[in-house]
């Protein structure tokens, strides 16, 4: 029996090793993908603020939307994040008074201030853009991030593509590999949810047709 339990903790270990390192693959290769396309808008995922200052992993999402507008790759920029711990003001409302600043004018940019994560970051975006009538994106984040970004842009049914800011250079070789250790386990947490869901509908579903037919009564022989 130890032997056993031994050989299956083996097994399960050479397994969670091989998925890890296939999802750090697909993130590190997605990562150097870039679908840059005309659009009607471009989604900036929130980061951390300093007060009133972004931070600059935020400056960089917000200078490569503003990029993209001023290229005619999009019309609108739409800002997402709410307020963090110890924030004064909301993510998107940092990113649009920086973004104002720098020449966008007020008509191009949307905001939403309360989703605290990627996939509200996405679906607050979402529904803005429906209530102005918009319906094709560029996804703007980090290019560790694009990978989950897009998975869940998918999810919601959103015409997006990816257009990773490439301007990072000034990040250190230590905190660029906690960034991607970081989106490696959210993305496999990402997987592991998808498998999970999949398999509960499943099971749902046999249970469900199981319930739907008669019970068998078994008479015994006279």
């Amino acid at each position: 029996m130890a032997k056993r339990i031994k050989r299956f903790i083996l097994l399960f270990c050479v397994l969670l090793t091989a998925v890890i390192t296939g999802i750090a693959l697909d993130v590190y290769r997605f990562s150097l993908r870039d679908e840059t396309r005309p659009a009607e808008a471009a989604i900036v995922l929130g980061a951390a603020v300093y007060g009133e200052r972004p931070s600059p992993i935020f400056r960089e999402r917000i200078n490569h939307a503003i990029r993209l507008y001023q290229d005619g790759y999009v019309q609108t920029i739409i800002f997402t994040g709410g307020v963090g711990h110890r924030d004064e003001l909301a993510e998107a409302e940092v990113g649009r008074t920086y973004a104002l600043a720098r020449g966008v004018p007020a008509t191009a940019v949307l905001i939403e201030i309360t989703s605290t994560n990627t996939r509200q970051n996405l679906a607050n975006a979402q529904t803005v853009a429906t209530e102005n009538e918009l319906t094709t994106f560029l996804i703007v984040s980090t290019p560790y991030h694009m990978r989950r970004a897009l998975a869940l842009a998918d999810d919601l049914g959103m015409a997006a593509y990816s257009s990773p800011t490439r301007t990072i250079r000034w990040i250190s070789p230590v905190t660029q590999t906690l960034s991607f250790s970081r989106e490696v386990a959210a993305y496999t947490a990402y997987r592991l949810g998808m498998v999970t869901a999949v398999a509960t509908q499943f099971l749902q579903m046999a249970y469900n047709g199981h319930q739907t037919h008669p019970e068998i009564t078994v008479h015994p022989l006279p």
